[in-house]
């Protein structure tokens, strides 16, 4: 990597010295004929993250970045040309065959002690980093419903119970006009109840049901079968939408607010107390992705999930097609061979899953990761794996299941951003870590969402949306571990209780339920 010696300095920056192409640093990019350091000039106009030929690269040569081929000549590409997405042809999957199977497992870490934060504490023994009342659904026909509902609720009743944080419906759009017994469609029933279990709800979790729907309640939550209380009661409170009593909407209305009072009761009984830093659930994803995505920002969140658990916490790291390519990666960290075959089976059923549909793993990419200087997935790939860190991999969700260990695990979701995080907070984790370099206004109602920016422009740009600038690394001010460290500490402030950009403007997106099954 190289050292900025002035804003006007052309930089570039090497991941691997077997690397062939560079990625440009400067701000706006940099206009042909700029001369590098090294002697290096460009032959054409080059836009910042996008990659520069530090050689000739002749037709059908391997293209690499990360020491790793991310792709092959379309064309013979001078040294200091432009290398472009139509310059790249992608490489094709790894089989999933001679993998090498927990090979690479670094020697136990030095424990991290004495780390803690103010949580709240449940009856399951998980931790919460925020007190809100949960409104479940069972089907999207009463979302309508639900949301007058939450607004009367945060305007009349929610002021009189203050240790409260949020009243959130958790609204989707599954429930109805689909194939409730097909293969895959379970993953969106046990992904919308282990939701409702998330620690954030405190165990005091309501349902609204309309009565018509083919997910009925008790199939959503089998009588006995979790630990969600109705107040101080049993079985989760229901109010269904359809019952005789309820004449007129207003009805409706009184009964659902009525139940949220027991609720919202309970949960104002809760304190913050001291808890270790092994109490944290931590979900780390990137959307926005741009070049800088592995430079900067995931790689410093790579380096926080090592202090994570070495601490004890759980980190999830997920989006199944933006792992796929270095799957031997991740299969020779793999704390047992049991461990990396169950990710192997995670990569198998999505690779199906894609084939049914008609495609493959390169509909991934974007235009704007493209924008960014991404040429391809593979590319990609290499910069979202390094949110996991160094650690050994000691766990596997399939999607929609619930945690029930610690350390680092691959939760196995789709790419996309809103799924992706729906299906983390169904798999219990307390933070989200969100890192972006186009830029994304992302957040959560369930679960506090720190923003992370891959450059300095985007964080000057968006001061009040980035919570943390690892732009910094690449411009030379802070190292990869200043960041991390930075980041550990401002997890535990968060889990704390001290808001995020986007919990103090209320931005969060949908939740969105992955369903592989059919709709009728």
């Amino acid at each position: 990597m190289t050292t900025p010696t002035s804003a006007g300095t052309p930089r570039y920056i090497l991941m691997h010295d077997n690397d062939n192409v560079a990625i440009v640093v400067n701000d706006g990019g940099l206009p042909a004929g700029a001369v590098f350091a090294n002697g290096l000039a460009l032959l054409e106009a080059v836009p910042q993250g996008h990659k520069v030929a530090l050689c000739a690269i002749a037709k059908g040569d391997p293209v690499r970045r990360y020491n790793v081929t991310i792709g092959y000549a379309a064309c013979d590409i001078a040294a200091g040309s432009w290398v472009a997405e139509p310059q790249v042809e992608m490489p094709p999957a790894r089989e999933l065959v001679n993998l090498p199977i927990s090979t690479n497992l670094p020697p136990p870490a030095e424990p991290l002690e004495g780390y803690t934060f103010e949580g709240f504490r449940n009856p399951d023994g998980s931790v919460g980093t925020r007190n809100i009342l949960a409104i479940t659904t069972t089907v999207q026909c009463v979302a309508g419903v639900v949301e007058f509902a939450v607004k009367r609720i945060k305007d009349e009743l929610l002021p009189k119970y203050p240790n409260v944080d949020d009243v959130v419906g958790l609204e989707h759009t599954y429930g109805c006009g689909v194939a409730i017994d097909a293969p895959g469609a379970m993953v969106p029933i046990r992904t919308l109840r282990n939701i409702s279990l998330n620690p954030n709800f405190g165990g005091q979790a309501m349902v609204v049901s309309l009565g018509c729907e083919k997910l009925q309640p008790a199939r959503l939550f089998p009588k006995g079968s979790i630990p969600i209380q109705n107040g101080g009661g049993a079985e989760p409170a229901l109010v269904c939408l359809q019952d005789a009593g309820h004449v007129g909407f207003m009805s409706m209305i009184e009964s659902i607010m009525k139940q949220a009072e027991i609720n919202l009761a309970a949960l104002d009984k809760r304190r913050r107390e001291t808890v270790p830093a092994s109490e944290l659930v931590v979900g780390v994803q990137c959307g926005g992705s741009d070049a800088f995505s592995g430079v900067t920002a995931n790689p410093a969140v790579g380096y926080a999930t090592d202090l994570l658990v070495r601490a004890g916490a759980t980190v999830m790291f997920s989006e199944v097609t933006e792992v796929r390519d270095g799957i031997d990666q991740l299969t020779s960290r793999a704390a047992t061979p049991e461990v990396a075959q169950a990710m192997i089976r995670e990569m198998e059923w999505y690779d199906s899953y894609l084939k049914r549909g008609g495609v493959d793993r390169s509909a991934n990419t974007t235009p704007g990761n493209k924008k960014g200087g991404l040429s391809n997935i593979v590319e990609k790939a290499m910069g979202s794996i390094v949110k996991s860190g160094s650690s050994p991999i000691s766990g596997v969700l399939s999607p929609g299941e619930k945690l029930t260990q610690k350390g680092l695990i691959y939760a196995a979701t789709p790419a996309s951003d809103f799924i992706c995080g729906t299906l983390q907070v169904a798999a219990g984790m307390n933070l989200h870590v969100f890192t972006t370099g186009r830029g994304t206004p992302y957040g959560l109602a369930e679960v506090p969402v720190i923003k992370v920016a891959t450059r300095n422009e985007l964080a000057a740009r968006w001061h009040d949306l980035m919570d943390i600038n690892a732009g910094r690394i690449a411009s030379g001010e802070a190292s990869i571990a200043d960041v991390g460290w930075e980041m550990f500490q401002l997890l535990l402030d968060v889990a704390s209780g001290r808001r995020t950009w986007a919990e103090k403007w209320k931005l969060h997106n949908a939740l969105v339920l992955f369903n592989p099954a059919p709709v009728t």
